[in-house]
Parts: C-alpha cells; sequence; structure tokens
C-alpha cells in the first residue's frame, strides 16, 4: 500500500506539472520530503493528505487506488464523486469547491458548463424526491382528506407544471373530477391545473361550473377573480375576490391578488393600504417571516407616493 501511494504521489505531480520544488513550495514542505515520500522512504502525515490530494485534484481514497486520473482542478474532481453518488452531500461539497474556484477566477468554460450540470443532477434530484414525498403524503392522507392534502394535491399540480408535465397534471386531474364530482376540492384543483398550464379558457369554463356546484367555497372565487383580471374583467374581478373574503377573511390569496393589481396600474396608495394590512395581519397571527414581503412593497409604494 505504501509503494502504491509514493508511485502515485510521483505519478499526479507529474501529471499537474509541478516540480518536486513547486508541490513542497504549495504544501509547506521541502522538496526532500517530497522526495522521500515518492521514494516510499517516509510516508506523508496522514493529517496532510487532504492538502496533497486537493493540491492534485484528487481525493483521498484516490491516493491509495491504482487507477486514478489528476482533474484539471479538485471541484473537478469532486464534480465526478457526486456524478457517481448523487449524495446531496457530495454536491454540496462540490459546488462550494466550484464557488471557491470561481472567486479566484481561475476557472474555465468546462468549469462553468460543470458547474450547471451539477445543479441540474441536484434539480432532478428534487424533483424526484419532491413528488415521491407528495404521493406518500397523498397516500397516507387519502382516507381522511384534510387542508393538508388538499393543498399537497395542488403543490403537486404545481411541480408537474414546473417540470415541463403540464398535460400530465390536467390530465390527472380531470379523472379525479369525474370520479368525485361532489367534492369541491377537485374542482379547485382542476381550475388551478387549468391555470398553472395557461389554458384560461377552460379553467374560466370551470371556474363558472364550481360555483354553481359550490357557491360557499371561499377558494374558488379566488380564482375566479384571477382569471377575471387576466381577461380585463376588473370589476367582475374585485366581485369575485370580495365574495371570497365575505366566505373567508383568512384567505390572504386574494389580498394578494389586490395589491399586485393596485401596482400594476400605479394606483400607489391603495396599494400601500393593501400591503400594510396583509402585513399587519401577518404579524397578528405570528408569521413574522412572511410579513417581511408584504412590508417591503409597503415601502416601495410609500417611496412612489412620495415621489408623486
Amino acid at each position: 500500500m505504501s509503494r502504491l501511494l509514493s508511485q502515485n504521489l510521483k505519478r499526479l505531480r507529474q501529471e499537474k506539472n509541478l516540480t518536486q520544488e513547486e508541490a513542497a513550495e504549495k504544501l509547506g514542505v521541502t522538496p526532500q520530503t517530497i522526495s522521500r515520500w515518492e521514494c516510499n522512504t517516509t510516508l506523508p502525515d496522514v493529517m496532510l493528505l487532504p492538502e496533497i490530494a486537493k493540491l492534485y485534484c484528487v481525493t483521498v481514497d484516490d491516493l491509495f487506488r491504482e487507477q486514478n486520473v489528476a482533474y484539471e482542478n479538485y471541484a473537478q474532481r469532486l464534480a465526478s464523486v457526486y456524478e457517481d453518488s448523487r449524495d446531496p452531500e457530495d454536491f454540496m461539497r462540490c459546488i462550494a469547491e466550484f464557488e471557491k474556484l470561481f472567486k479566484t477566477g481561475k476557472n474555465s468554460s468546462d468549469d462553468r458548463r460543470m458547474y450547471g450540470i451539477m445543479h441540474q443532477y441536484m434539480m432532478e434530484y428534487c424533483r424526484d424526491k419532491a413528488l415521491e414525498t407528495f404521493d406518500n403524503l397523498i397516500g397516507e392522507y387519502d382516507a381522511n382528506r384534510d387542508e393538508v392534502y388538499w393543498m399537497t394535491i395542488r403543490q403537486r399540480l404545481w411541480l408537474l407544471t414546473q417540470t415541463g408535465k403540464i398535460s400530465e397534471g390536467v390530465e390527472k386531474q380531470l379523472e379525479r373530477v369525474r370520479n368525485t364530482p361532489a367534492e369541491p376540492q377537485e374542482w379547485i384543483c382542476l381550475i388551478q391545473a387549468y391555470c398553472d398550464a395557461e389554458q384560461n379558457e377552460e379553467a374560466y369554463d370551470c371556474f363558472l361550473k364550481a360555483k354553481t356546484r359550490f357557491p360557499e367555497e371561499a377558494l374558488i372565487y379566488v380564482y375566479g377573480g384571477d382569471l377575471c383580471k387576466k381577461q380585463g374583467k376588473i370589476e367582475e374581478a374585485f366581485e369575485y375576490w370580495d365574495k371570497a373574503l365575505e366566505l373567508d377573511e383568512d384567505v390572504c390569496d386574494v389580498i394578494w391578488s389586490k395589491g399586485f393589481y393596485y401596482e400594476e396600474n400605479g394606483r400607489w396608495q391603495e396599494a400601500y393600504e393593501t400591503w400594510s394590512g396583509l402585513a399587519e395581519k401577518y404579524r397578528k397571527d405570528g408569521f413574522t417571516i412572511e410579513m417581511q414581503e408584504p412590508l417591503k412593497r409597503a415601502d416601495e409604494c410609500l417611496r412612489h407616493i412620495k415621489e408623486v
């Protein structure tokens, strides 16, 4: 094992085009020490192995393998580790090393390409993990369909949209509505699926049918208001938004919709009052993190008001 280590140390140094003097300077040892390692006269201190591995752009394990390659840099070696393992911890190590490399300015176009690929692999992992988690949760709660269950259904639909599986989400939700047409939440999820797919005509038609079937469901009117806004039917949009708040004063989605509308149309005073009210509502309910965004928007509206 020690002879293999010494052979690797010599070969890896040469592959990196470093002299013994240059390697010694980077590792804080003497050239004689480097020579003794490579001649198998002495072994490196175990605490120095990580620094040696990083210098030669390999892992510590690579130093003891019969076959290994000196990568262009240590970040690329860690990228190869993550590509093989797909372990999130290896991803974090790899990305941290790339970001350190970028700060030095000594990176290549291939480094940036690999950096993007690592995030692509992690995105795939996160997508699959999210779907697995949602599906397990939906299965567990199927017999007891509470608020969390329906929120999970809607989040899963949004994830399908984000990952280019829009048609799959719509078709699946249509099937669910056909199977349980008396469940208002299934209709709400279908409206969202259409909205996510930007099938606004289908979404609006679904909304009209749903509000006739379930006139006391606040969330249906939230979607109705948003769809009317997209169609330029502003009076109708406010009518539905107000109806949603009348049915359930805690439907914050309506307040967000109103605030965005006021901002988009330069109605800064009304936008300011809307965002301030939403922030105060969050504060009273104990959501101190959630209140920060409406507070920022209120401040921005106040700046516009003062400029007028």
